[in-house]
């Protein structure tokens, strides 16, 4: 019954020089599971309900602002990255200089732990949030009990492109007035849920609603993307993973396409795939039962 589940409001974490914004639902002490979500998407995304039947199933469950979003530290200072000069030297010896990179945004998620005095912790990240997880995993295996890497990519740029509709939703800046900006987010959603689960709208308009209330930083989302960009590919680095891993993926993913979450699966031993099918580059309400039981037998 998650209408028993105790749930914290909005707290500031001092964590990496940054504040970290974040709640949590649950016992605090009962096994912690971080989520870390994706790019441009508050902690929001990770909707209460399903925090709450996560947090039901025995888990004191954090989720979190990732920087420059939502509530928590903003880079103003740093300007707007040159997302077009990134791009034409992915793959190359040397990138542009950006303001963060994916590294240090898991050194946030790190800090955040440290604030919360948790030594240990499941981790959960989807997409961008995926890679965020990969290097928490990789590079402090003691602090991480088990790791699940959701619609993520190892950022091998020979691997397949989102579509181009689902790339034009990656591209495209959201307007600023508000009904235009739900608008829009509903749009993204329509193109990101695929055709097997179709968006379920009032829930994207909610997501959308609160998304505005907590606060754009459309400047944010191109240093996060730049962050992404300028990462490169974690291939090297996935292979050095110990952590118990499964690999979480849509067959009909619009933007991180199947076989990222394949090779991502490949590059990490003993990682376990689950492939789910007809999901998309979201998480409908209708397979929440199926995400959340693939979380509590793995996260043991």
């Amino acid at each position: 019954m998650t209408e028993n589940v105790p749930r914290t409001e909005v707290a500031f974490a001092k964590a990496n020089g940054i504040e970290v914004a974040y709640d949590t639902f649950g016992r605090p002490g009962a096994p912690p599971l971080l989520l870390i979500t994706g790019l441009g998407f508050q902690m929001i995304m990770w909707d209460e309900e399903f925090c709450s039947r996560l947090a039901a199933c025995g888990y004191f469950v954090i989720r979190s602002d990732n920087r420059d979003i939502g509530l928590s530290s903003k880079f103003h200072h740093a300007g707007v990255p040159n997302i077009s000069a990134l791009l034409k030297a992915q793959g190359k010896k040397s990138t542009p200089e950006v303001p963060y990179t994916i590294a240090d945004m898991a050194m946030d998620s790190m800090g955040l732990l440290d604030a919360l005095e948790i030594q240990t912790a499941h981790v959960t990240g989807l997409s961008m949030g995926g890679m965020i997880g990969q290097i928490m995993a990789a590079k402090f295996p003691g602090r991480v009990r088990t790791f699940i890497s959701m619609m993520s990519s190892s950022g091998d740029p020979a691997l397949p492109p989102p579509t181009p509709e689902a790339q034009a939703v990656l591209y495209t800046p959201l307007p600023i007035e508000r009904a235009k900006y739900i608008e829009s987010w509903v749009n993204i959603w329509r193109v990101l849920s695929g055709s097997s689960y179709p968006v379920e709208e009032a829930l994207a308009r909610k997501w959308a609603s609160q998304s505005y209330a907590r606060g754009l930083n459309p400047d944010g989302i191109a240093r996060q993307l730049a962050a992404v960009i300028a990462s490169g590919s974690r291939k090297e680095l996935l292979k050095s993973i110990t952590v118990p891993t499964l690999v979480l993926h849509g067959d009909a993913d619009p933007l991180v396409p199947l076989e990222c979450g394949i090779d991502t699966a490949r590059a990490i031993p003993g990682a376990k795939l689950e492939i789910i099918k007809g999901m998309g580059h979201a998480l409908p309400r209708v397979l929440w039962p199926g995400i959340i039981d693939r979380i509590r037998k793995h996260a043991v």
